[in-house]
């Protein structure tokens, strides 16, 4: 149990530090690797979402620091999330239609990023609006919100390759949206679990410390030391992966 714990807080610390570099909380990572050492999976979601909502306080606050969290950027995508985030919690894809579904949308995001961010080399970032459109904005939040509650994500990794391929927000910027879209969902999310009486592993302060640090550190180096297409690429992994996931699940 002792090493098991252990291994966990490193896998944790790991997770949180490369999702957080690119804006994402690390729900979707928190759920693999505790799949991987066997935890519980009555304990995996609620776990998973205290991990979530901690570390995307910090991306949160460390973007907003930076000088990169812009309200009028954001609420056009938050404003719905939440309500439609709700909405979609309460529907409940039967897995042969919910993991190829979910997998399929996370590879596709990821090619699709990779391949924009390649064709792009070597040509500064293009000049964005001061902020996105609004009704597309809204649509856009919207729907990733209800995608995310029937997915049990923070949304982010949903939202963030959006926003990028419609050119509506510039890379580190956008990072800073989706970390507070997590933060809000992930916040809706765990008090809906909450009202269920779920069940937290012993050794989730030693996690949450794990998480926190990893949080910090990744969001400090994503708000002002990884070059713009370093960022992208990470995003395309992490998206990759997790599709994977999902599709061999």
């Amino acid at each position: 149990m002792f090493n098991e714990t252990v291994g966990l807080t490193v896998l944790i610390l790991t997770v949180a530090t490369l999702y957080a570099a690119v804006g994402q909380a690390g729900a979707s990572g928190y759920l693999a690797v505790m799949g991987i050492v066997g935890l519980d999976p009555a304990t995996m979601k609620p776990t998973a979402l205290a991990l979530n909502l901690l570390v995307a306080g910090i991306g949160t606050a460390r973007f907003a620091r930076a000088g990169l969290f812009d309200w009028k950027v954001f609420y056009p995508f938050g404003v719905l999330g939440m309500p439609f985030s709700f909405l979609g919690g309460t529907m409940h894809l039967p897995p042969h239609l919910y993991y190829p579904l979910v997998g399929a949308i996370l590879l596709l995001a990821s090619l699709e990023l990779a391949r924009s961010t390649w064709a792009a080399r070597g040509v500064p970032e293009r000049t964005v609006p001061a902020r996105p459109p609004f009704l597309p904005a809204l649509a856009a939040g919207a729907a990733v919100g209800f995608l995310s509650g029937m997915t049990g994500t923070g949304g982010g990794i949903f939202l963030a390759p959006l926003i990028l391929l419609m050119g509506w927000v510039e890379t580190r910027r956008a990072a800073a949206v989706s970390a507070a879209y997590n933060l809000l969902n992930s916040a809706a999310a765990l008090a809906g679990t909450w009202t269920t009486a779920a069940v937290l592993p012993p050794a989730l302060p030693w996690w949450l410390a794990a998480a926190g640090a990893g949080g910090a550190v990744g969001a400090w180096l994503g708000s002002r030391h990884l070059p713009t297409a370093a960022l992208r690429y990470l995003l395309s992994a992490i998206l990759a992966l997790s599709g994977i996931k999902m599709l061999t699940a």
